[in-house]
């Protein structure tokens, strides 16, 4: 836990934070709503002899008293996807429209891409892409497990991503970052997240983040919007990410409100100022909802 504890200054109850970390991460799943609605899906779940519990802030995330879900028949039919609570809040908070366009730029293994195609009712376009070519695989079987009929897979560096592809779409109506990162939030399902973390390999991050999210402002219309998160506590790869693109003047930030408790991004950091919309941004911590860490910021472009 040495890595963390350059966070102590900007982290309230830290010896809980850390308590927290250290704990078992409870078994969460999404319900499909492409296959089921929640009610089906706990009841099926419950059929099967799987104590369930529902969250308040999002019905179709529930807590599961079976630590793999994927063996239950739910499961295999779509019904449910296997995803950590905090994950599930990038595309609700982008909240697409059915009969949008959304590209979701770092798409593998696709559980946000599914949950995004849930979000336009599967009526529409979601353009999923990652570079690896190696998980993309995962990316086809999750979507095509889970009923997803709008997806378009496609491998490309985000950075150099392009609509050459799709000659009918002249902007996306609205974009996912989930960056690659350093993922220390996921410390409590990963004993190896902390292993190479730290400032140095957070700035080094930072600047693939920042193209990368530069580049979905660019292929997003005016008016659309584009959500960033990571699954680590840097600044170095949050804030300062968000703050380098505002800086262009081509898209400001916005609140949003998930239900879930969280704080403010951050202002100021290691000697570094940033813009004060920042407060915009959310910080989800481990001991605040018994989940991961995430970080989450919605913008929208404004040129």
């Amino acid at each position: 836990m040495d890595a963390l504890s350059r966070y102590e200054p900007i982290i309230e109850e830290f010896n809980a934070f850390l308590d927290a970390c250290e704990r078992p991460l409870p078994t969460t799943v999404r319900v499909n709503p492409i296959e089921a609605s929640p009610d089906r899906a706990v009841a099926a779940l419950e059929d099967a002899g799987v104590e369930v519990e529902q969250r308040d802030w999002h019905p179709g995330v529930l807590e599961v008293d079976t630590g793999k879900p994927g063996n239950t028949w739910p499961y295999v039919h779509g019904w449910i996807h296997g995803q950590e609570e905090v994950s599930c809040v990038p595309p609700a908070v982008l909240d697409p429209e059915p009969g949008s366009v959304v590209w979701d730029a770092c798409a593998a293994p696709g559980g946000k891409t599914a949950q995004l195609a849930a979000e336009i009712e599967d009526d529409g376009l979601v353009v999923a892409n990652d570079d690896n070519l190696g998980r993309l695989s995962a990316l086809r079987g999750n979507c095509d497990r889970l009923g997803v009929t709008c997806a378009a897979v496609t491998n490309t560096d985000a950075r150099r991503a392009t609509l050459d592809a799709f000659p009918n779409v002249e902007a996306f109506d609205s974009a996912l970052v989930d960056a690659p990162c350093t993922c220390e939030g996921t410390i409590r399902k990963n004993p190896d997240a902390l292993e190479g973390a730290g400032a140095e390999a957070s700035e080094n991050l930072g600047r693939l983040q920042s193209d990368i999210l530069e580049r979905a402002v660019e292929l997003t219309r005016e008016g659309g919007a584009v959500v960033y998160s990571t699954c680590t506590f840097a600044p170095e790869e949050n804030e300062a990410v968000v703050d380098s693109v505002l800086d262009a003047g081509d898209c400001e930030l916005v609140e949003f409100d998930t239900g879930l408790d969280s704080v403010p991004g951050l202002t100021e950091w290691s000697g570094e100022s940033y813009d004060e919309s920042l407060t915009k941004t959310r910080r989800y911590y481990p001991h605040h909802n018994d989940t991961g860490g995430f970080f989450a910021a919605k913008l929208e472009v404004t040129a």
